[in-house]
C-alpha cells in the first residue's frame, strides 16, 4: 500500500498512513520492550479488574471513595488499551504503520481518557475534602445521585474536550514526512510533521492543557489545603494519622500522573525532544496505570482484606 497520494496539479502530499517508529530500532531491545510491555499490560488489566470486582462484591466498600476508585480503574484499563496493544503489534512486526483514521482515533481516545483521569482524580480529592472537613454532612453531600452526576459529567466533558484538538490537528497538511518519532499518535510529534503554521494548534493545546490539567490541579491543591488545615486542628495523634492515611494513596497517584503530564503538555515548544518525550509518555501511559491498583491495595487495609477475600472466593470456584 502506498504511503502517499500525490494530488494532481499540486505540490501537497496527502498522508494515507503514518509510521510509528516506536521505542527502539534495535531488535534485541524490541524483544525486551515487548516482554516488559506485555507483562505491565497484563498487570494493569488484571490488577484494575480485580480492584473493580473486589469493590463490587464487598458491601463494606460501597462508598463514594471506592465508587470513584472503580471509575479510575476502568479509565486506567482503557487508557493503556488505547496505546499498548498497537505498540506491541508494531514492535513484534515489520509493519509499523497506522492508518490516518486510526491515528486520529488513537489521539482522540488517548486525550479523552487522560482528561477523564484528571477529572476523576479531582473528584476523588473533593470526596476526601468532604469526608475529612465535613464528616457529619458527608453522606448527605456525597449521596448516590451526586456521585452519579459527577461520574457522568466527568465522562461527558472528557470526551467533548479533545474533539476540536483532534479535528484541528488532523486538518493540517502533513507533507514533511509520515514517520512519527513516537510509539503512539500524540500531538507534539504530529505537529512537527506538519508543513503549515502550527501556532494556532500550539495555542489550542496550551489552552486545553490549562483548562483540563491546570484547573484540576488547582482544585486538588485547594482541597488538600483545607484537608491539611482540618487535620492539623485534630488533637488526637491517632485520628490525625488515620486521616492522612486515607489521602496518602490518592496523593501518590496524583503526583505520579501530573508530574509527567505537566511536563509533556505545558512546556515551551522549543524544548521538544523525541527521545525524552517517549520516556515521559511511557511513564504516564503504561507505568502509572500499572502502579495505581498496587498503590491503592498496598496502602489500604480495607482493600487488602477485601482482595484476599475475593481471591479466596475465586479460588473456591
Amino acid at each position: 500500500m502506498e504511503l502517499y497520494v500525490i494530488l494532481e496539479n499540486s505540490n501537497q502530499t496527502i498522508v494515507e498512513n503514518f509510521i510509528l517508529l516506536g521505542l527502539s530500532s534495535v531488535y534485541s531491545l524490541q524483544v525486551v520492550f515487548s516482554m516488559l510491555l506485555c507483562l505491565m499490560y497484563m498487570v494493569t488489566s488484571l490488577g484494575n479488574l480485580l480492584l473493580i470486582i473486589t469493590v463490587k462484591l464487598n458491601p463494606r466498600l460501597q462508598t463514594p471513595m471506592y465508587f470513584f476508585l472503580t471509575n479510575l480503574a476502568v479509565i486506567d484499563i482503557c487508557y493503556s488499551t488505547t496505546v499498548v496493544p498497537k505498540m506491541l503489534a508494531n514492535t513484534l512486526s515489520e509493519d509499523r504503520s497506522i492508518s490516518f483514521l486510526g491515528c486520529a482515533m488513537q489521539l482522540y481516545f488517548h486525550a479523552s481518557l487522560a482528561a477523564a483521569e484528571c477529572l476523576t482524580l479531582t473528584i476523588m480529592a473533593f470526596d476526601r475534602y468532604n469526608a475529612i472537613c465535613k464528616p457529619l454532612q458527608y453522606h448527605m453531600i456525597m449521596d448516590k445521585k451526586l456521585c452519579f452526576y459527577l461520574a457522568a459529567g466527568c465522562w461527558t466533558v472528557s470526551f467533548a474536550v479533545p474533539v476540536h484538538l483532534t479535528l484541528y490537528t488532523f486538518g493540517l497538511p502533513f507533507c514533511k514526512s509520515n514517520n512519527i518519532e513516537h510509539f503512539f499518535c500524540e500531538m507534539p510529534p504530529l505537529l512537527h510533521l506538519a508543513c503549515a503554521d502550527i501556532w494556532f494548534n500550539e495555542i489550542l493545546e496550551y489552552v486545553a492543557a490549562i483548562v483540563v490539567i491546570g484547573s484540576t490541579l488547582v482544585l486538588i491543591f485547594a482541597s488538600y489545603l483545607f484537608i491539611t488545615l482540618t487535620i492539623l486542628n485534630i488533637k488526637s495523634a491517632k485520628l490525625k494519622q488515620k486521616a492522612f492515611s486515607t489521602c496518602a494513596s490518592h496523593l501518590v497517584v496524583v503526583f505520579l500522573f501530573y508530574v509527567t503530564v505537566l511536563f509533556m503538555h505545558l512546556r515551551p515548544p522549543s524544548s521538544y525532544s523525541p527521545k525524552q518525550d517517549r520516556v515521559v509518555a511511557l511513564f504516564y501511559t503504561v507505568v502509572t496505570p500499572t502502579l495505581n491498583p498496587l498503590i491503592y491495595s498496598v496502602r489500604n487495609k480495607e482493600i487488602k482484606a477485601a482482595i484476599r477475600k475475593t481471591l479466596s472466593v475465586i479460588a473456591c470456584h
